[in-house]
């Protein structure tokens, strides 16, 4: 389900409410877990677009983990949490992520996203110097949900694809070269 900008922002009383479902000491119902995971991943996007700490800091758990599986770093707790996912706008503008298709059950959510950027500053231990050019991704977030909050997060994506697109070549091992500049394709 694709899901446009001006949707992903709900009121605090929406979240308010799908976390009393939770915590009221019976277990939600298959649609009240699939609204659940679907509006975690809806704010955990629009987070991550807008840099909104305090989203951010009210979807997770205090002691919540993310992975970030591509650079193999896991971040704990809500301080390094907000660091990693505020992190893109240190080095890119115009930042947009649309959230597309969503599955949910009662404790986890996967949600399939494409992120795009403009890459204006350096990247710290990427790229030193400010390339101008958009980075497009798509990519995968898995939510682990307890008591109506994210308790751990994990994201997916292909670092190749960023690398070529800011003009990166990879050399494979027969001597070919897989290079950035897809104007030649």
């Amino acid at each position: 389900m694709a899901h446009g900008r001006s949707g992903w922002r709900r009121g605090p009383g929406g979240f308010a409410c799908l976390a009393f479902l939770c915590l009221g000491g019976c277990a939600p119902s298959e649609d009240e877990a699939t609204a659940l995971g679907e509006y975690l991943l809806q704010s955990l996007a629009f987070a991550r677009q807008t840099a909104d700490t305090a989203m951010i800091e009210g979807i997770f758990l205090p002691d919540a983990t993310y992975d970030d599986y591509p650079n193999q770093i896991e971040y704990r707790g809500i301080e390094e949490i907000v660091a990693y996912l505020t992190s893109v706008h240190d080095w890119a503008d115009d930042v947009y992520v649309n959230l597309g298709s969503v599955r949910s059950g009662a404790a986890v959510a996967v949600g399939q996203w494409l992120f795009a950027g403009v890459q204006s500053r350096p990247i710290p231990d990427v790229i030193t110097t400010a390339t101008g050019r958009e980075v497009v991704l798509s990519g995968v977030t898995l939510l682990e949900i307890e008591g109506g909050r994210i308790a751990r997060a994990a994201d997916y994506w292909d670092r190749a694809t960023l690398m070529l697109q800011l003009g990166g070549r990879i050399e494979l091992p027969d001597g070919s070269v897989v290079s950035g500049d897809f104007s030649a394709n």
